[in-house]
């Protein structure tokens, strides 16, 4: 007896996901979550926790108030997207930025700003992938950010990626320098720890 085909009904290929785009983001609210966009889907992650924003804050605001003093540029708080790509769109928000006098935009600017930080520095929280958080270092780079912190408080460590390519490892008896982005910054690690 011959055997009778299967029947399979005819189904169009999952189609992908739309694309979100950065003016889409500014309108999304994903309550007591964090989101970011890239190359247009968008990434949703629960809050750091508490030594993540100790962290964060303490470095902030060395950051903040050698800024204001030499009136080097502007600092951002956590969460502040920056548009890095369009076309699908990427809105990166690090931990701290830096933006120097000559690049930032006008105070009464809202949305997304679309510039790469000069300075990003990214606070390690225990739910933090690697992969992930090289990807993010390497969206920053690619845009045009000088430079990148990759704070670690478990570890008591820091990595530096430059836009040249360049990394280094900063052990707690170290210090984060501004180098040629943030020239005369320095700040002991183990101080903000």
């Amino acid at each position: 007896m011959p055997a009778e085909r299967a029947y399979v009904p005819a189904m169009s290929p999952p189609s992908a996901p739309a694309l979100v785009t950065a003016d889409d983001l500014l309108r999304t609210h994903v309550p007591d979550k964090r989101t970011e966009l890239v190359r247009g889907v968008l990434l949703v992650r629960e809050p750091s926790g508490s030594r993540h924003g100790l962290v964060t804050m303490n470095l902030g605001a060395e950051l903040a108030v050698y800024a204001k003093h030499t009136g080097a540029g502007g600092v951002y708080a956590a969460e502040s997207g920056f548009k890095l790509a369009s076309d699908p769109d990427t809105v990166r928000a690090p931990d701290i930025a830096f933006v120097t006098r000559e690049r930032l935009p006008p105070p009464s600017m809202t949305g997304y700003p679309a510039l790469a930080p000069d300075l990003a520095v990214e606070v390690l929280s225990p739910g933090d992938r690697p992969g992930e958080v090289l990807a993010k270092v390497a969206d920053w780079l690619s845009a045009g950010t000088g430079l990148v912190w990759v704070v670690d408080p478990e570890r008591r460590v820091a990595r530096v990626y430059r836009h040249d390519g360049s990394e280094t490892i900063v052990t707690a008896e170290g210090a984060l320098d501004g180098e040629d982005v943030l020239p005369g910054f320095s700040c002991s690690l183990a101080s903000i720890l």
